[in-house]
């Protein structure tokens, strides 16, 4: 169960920086911005994957 959940969140947190950069190319964010977007949404969404699995694990 662990390693497939790894393989899921590994896909999750690559999708999201695909959207991410699409993100900041679209909106036309400043390169010094960019890397505080993908810090904050790269960290929120590990909170999420880490509290999804706690969850899964202990349900």
């Amino acid at each position: 169960m662990l390693i497939l959940f790894i393989l899921f969140a590994v896909f999750i947190l690559f999708y999201i920086n695909k959207l991410t950069n699409t993100l900041c190319l679209v909106r036309e964010i400043p390169e010094d911005r960019q890397t505080k977007v993908f810090r904050t949404i790269n960290v929120l969404i590990t909170i999420l994957l880490i509290s999804s699995y706690v969850e899964i694990l202990f349900a």
